[in-house]
């Protein structure tokens, strides 16, 4: 699915990043920065063009092929990998950032997926997640999944992510306008957390 909604016209979500990134990347320590999920690269061009060195993960090759185009054409540099979230090795204390948005994943993938981030995480890196709620299903054509399993809430978020410092953990509703395939008014959980300094 993922590789033909990508290689329609270029850009499905649209080549700007992702509000919630926008707003709170100055907070990223500087530093390596993971991007799950990322698609068509706009959050990793956009923290790449703030000078950190961004990995890009995703499923699909072609995704990733078009962040590589909108990287060159952008005059920056990107690490892509193809690969399952399901069998990504994270690592243990390397990422200044782990950027998560829209990864819409089954809960328990996901479960161990968020207990991967925080192990993941350096002293003071930042997790920045932004995610559709249940209460999306109640808007339907604007955007998200429709399976209530791969939504998320700010409790289950909070307990998935235990031993990060919450400076952000809320269900907010608002405008998206991110290409052809997020667009209206939506209720998202946005998340900004720290691993603790050591």
């Amino acid at each position: 699915m993922w590789d033909e909604r990508y290689a329609e016209a270029f850009a499905s979500y649209g080549t700007e990043p992702n509000d919630f990134v926008r707003e709170v990347a100055e907070r990223i320590p500087p530093g390596p920065v993971l991007c799950l999920a990322e698609g068509e690269g706009r959050n990793a061009v956009f923290l790449a063009e703030r000078g950190h060195e961004v990995t890009a993960v995703d499923q699909s090759p072609v995704g990733l092929a078009n962040a590589a185009r909108l990287a060159t054409e952008r005059g920056v540099t990107l690490t892509t990998v193809t690969a399952d979230l399901a069998d990504y090795d994270l690592g243990e204390g390397q990422w200044a950032g782990i950027v998560s948005v829209w990864a819409h994943v089954p809960s328990a993938l996901r479960r161990a997926l968020h207990a991967a981030c925080v192990r993941a995480l350096r002293p003071g890196g930042a997790l920045v997640l932004e995610a559709y709620t249940p209460r999306q299903l109640e808007r339907p054509g604007v955007g998200g999944p429709k399976d209530p399993d791969l939504l998320m809430t700010p409790e289950a978020l909070r307990d998935e992510l235990d031993g990060l410092r919450f400076e952000r953990c809320e269900a907010i509703d608002r405008d998206v306008s991110e290409g052809r395939y997020h667009t209206g008014p939506s209720t998202t959980v946005q998340v900004l957390a720290f691993a603790p300094e050591r």
